[in-house]
């Protein structure tokens, strides 16, 4: 990113998704300001643009460095676990009420237009929401640390935790196909585009993170509990 002093919200809200969230802490409107230089927003808001570009960098930094791959296959439970819980779980804690926001501001901007819509992908997504809430707060209270003590009685929960997963899953699916494969309307303005980015961003963030539990970590935990009791 250089030359930012010339570039506006909007032109670096749409490089990254990093961006947005940068500019929706500092209370930057990336939407309808987004044609307002950028220097000219950080300034209104007496933020220093450097230091405003230069959070944004390390967002989208970040965001590389999160999706380097590690053989998780070889990782000691604790460093997994860690993993799944700081990357994934904070992820879903942050990202989560974001996008409820998203949709909200769109339902408002757009609901004329898109009500049914709209009106469909929310009531998908809250139920998403809301399910993944409870489900990821089970993991990290009960799971997690039965897996770390190698308890005897992991795999009910874990064909639990799995159900849920199931569900989340299907919930993806269906809002995939009610954004039409987040293809952006024409008439979408940088919220509405944001939102279908973000949701695009959970969806791949989701499959991995049930991919390293469900594919990796669980079938370990239930191996090496099945080792402990000398079965």
């Amino acid at each position: 990113m250089t030359a930012h002093s010339e570039r506006t919200v909007g032109e670096l809200a749409a490089r990254s998704l990093a961006a947005t969230r940068v500019f929706e802490d500092h209370g930057i409107d990336f939407c309808c300001g987004g044609a307002k230089p950028f220097d000219e927003a950080c300034r209104e808001k007496r933020l220093d643009p450097a230091s405003v570009l230069l959070e944004i960098e390390s967002a989208i930094a970040k965001e590389a460095a999160a999706s380097q791959r590690t053989d998780w296959n070889m990782a000691p439970f604790e460093t997994l676990i860690d993993h799944i819980v700081t990357r994934h779980h904070s992820y879903l804690r942050e990202e989560l009420p974001r996008l409820a926001s998203w949709i909200a501001a769109v339902r408002r901007a757009h609901g004329e237009r898109d009500g049914v819509l709209l009106e469909q992908l929310d009531a998908a997504f809250t139920a998403m929401k809301d399910e993944l809430d409870q489900h990821i707060r089970k993991e990290e209270v009960v799971l997690f640390p039965a897996i770390l003590r190698s308890e005897g009685w992991i795999a009910q929960p874990i064909a639990m935790m799995e159900h849920e997963h199931d569900s989340a899953g299907r919930a993806l699916d269906e809002l995939r196909r009610l954004t039409g494969n987040y293809q952006q309307p024409a008439h979408a303005c940088a919220t509405y585009r944001a939102l279908y980015a973000g949701l695009a961003a959970l969806e791949a963030d989701l499959h991995l993170h049930i991919h390293l539990e469900n594919n990796i970590l669980f079938p370990r935990a239930k191996a090496e509990t099945s080792r402990s009791r000398g079965c």
